[in-house]
């Protein structure tokens, strides 16, 4: 593979990212849930102003049906298990109807923290890149495990972003950090291994925020992160129009929006099919 073709397609790829921060203001949105792996959706999103998408294999898994799952937390459980074929078709076909101008992340599996093995080739870096990703999306735990994720992913082209959680999540969903002073050492210690794009899981620990605002510990780990890097910074979990202003607030880049998204598109068409019934 020849380094500075791909040096070159990461540099395209963060541009992306870059500009599309830059177009909405300091804070954009990255699209994931049904808009990441229907390409139906994927174009409406798109066609009203996003430029971020994410397709993952948990979403995918809800998506299809695996093992009979209908909610999220049980698709956690089975992720796995999607084959990585369908992550490079699905991949494929949202980047067939987004355009090239758009940022595509890809969640598979062997990319987040995993309870069984499962290897992730250096075909499936090369076959992900070649089907249109523009970066992938990793939770793994551990420093050592998320460099080596980088150093592929980036000779192939791909750009890196990955996640700080918090140990009492309830699903490992990035490095463990406690307090803000060890979420902004772990992005730190992240940023200096290649990271690309640096996030925070936001909405697995913490409850009874009053509408319109973000729990005050979620506050200072997201500021925590934002004032340690200076690659762009992403916030996930439990954002929704209540609350995306406050997020939005602390300086972080990007929201990672899903479920909220999910759950109008799913009373949408319930809405619609009522009238014919």
């Amino acid at each position: 593979m020849f380094s500075s073709d791909m040096k070159k397609k990461r540099e395209v790829a963060l541009n992306k990212v870059l500009d599309a921060i830059k177009l909405h203001g300091g804070t954009t949105i990255l699209s994931t849930g049904i808009t990441g792996d229907d390409a139906r959706l994927a174009k409406a999103v798109v066609d009203v102003g996003v430029k971020l998408i994410e397709p993952n294999h948990p979403a995918v898994a809800l998506a299809r049906g695996y093992k009979g799952v209908t909610n999220m937390h049980d698709a956690e459980q089975i992720r796995h298990e999607v084959p990585m074929s369908d992550m490079i078709n699905v991949t494929r076909g949202v980047r067939n109807v987004v355009g090239n101008d758009v940022y595509i992340t890809v969640g598979i599996p062997g990319g987040f923290h995993e309870l069984v093995p499962i290897e992730i080739s250096e075909e499936v870096f090369k076959d992900l890149s070649v089907a249109g990703a523009d970066g992938l999306h990793i939770h793994k735990s551990s420093l050592e495990d998320l460099e080596i994720i980088v150093e592929k992913a980036h000779k192939y082209g791909l750009l890196v972003d990955a996640y700080i959680a918090h140990p009492d999540d309830l699903h490992t969903f990035g490095i463990p950090a406690r307090t803000p002073d060890e979420v902004a050492k772990i992005a730190k210690d992240m940023e200096n291994i290649g990271v690309d794009l640096i996030g925070l899981m936001t909405g697995m620990s913490y409850e009874g925020a009053e509408a319109g605002k973000i729990h005050p510990v979620v506050k200072e780990r997201l500021q925590a992160l934002v004032s340690a890097v200076k690659v762009p910074t992403l916030a996930e979990g439990g954002i929704n129009l209540d609350n995306s202003k406050a997020f939005s607030d602390t300086g972080v880049n990007i929201l990672v929006v899903g479920t909220a998204i999910d759950d109008v598109v799913k009373k949408a068409a319930q809405d619609m099919v009522k009238n014919f019934i």
